[in-house]
């Protein structure tokens, strides 16, 4: 057995009814740059780099933790995408002017993150996040 992993890539793939403002928001908005775009008979798709990916698994009770500590009650799905931003206030700011409902305004959590909350197109809700260190 190779010592290489056997996944090189996490791929999160959305199914968003309005396809253009998902793209707007999600590539012009967030800032998320196009790796590549292809079509078939009457549909698209766009790749979009999101940096490093991770795989978060949480147990419900977790989940139910962590929604409490950024949002004050339990409001994800089984589904969250996480962010890593420079400014997650300012970047929460210019996603809410492009259309994201804003959930939670950033918090400063227990494990030392600054976090905020949003529903965003494609029916994401995401966290935007920075580390703030020691």
């Amino acid at each position: 057995m190779s010592d290489a992993p056997a996944v090189r890539e996490l791929r999160l793939v959305v199914t968003a009814d309005d396809y253009e403002a998902a793209l707007h928001f999600y590539r012009d908005v967030l800032g998320l740059p196009e790796r590549g775009a292809f079509a078939s008979e009457g549909g698209r798709v766009t790749i979009l780099e999101a940096g490093r990916a991770t795989l978060e698994l949480t147990d419900p009770h977790h989940a139910a933790f962590i929604d409490d500590v950024e949002v004050g009650r339990r409001v994800a799905g089984h589904i969250r995408v996480a962010f890593e931003v420079d400014d997650p206030a300012a970047v929460t700011a210019r996603l809410e002017a492009a259309g994201a409902e804003v959930v939670a305004e950033p918090v400063r959590t227990p494990w030392n993150s600054l976090n905020a909350r949003l529903e965003a197109p494609g029916a994401l809700q995401l966290t935007l996040f920075t580390e703030l260190g020691d």
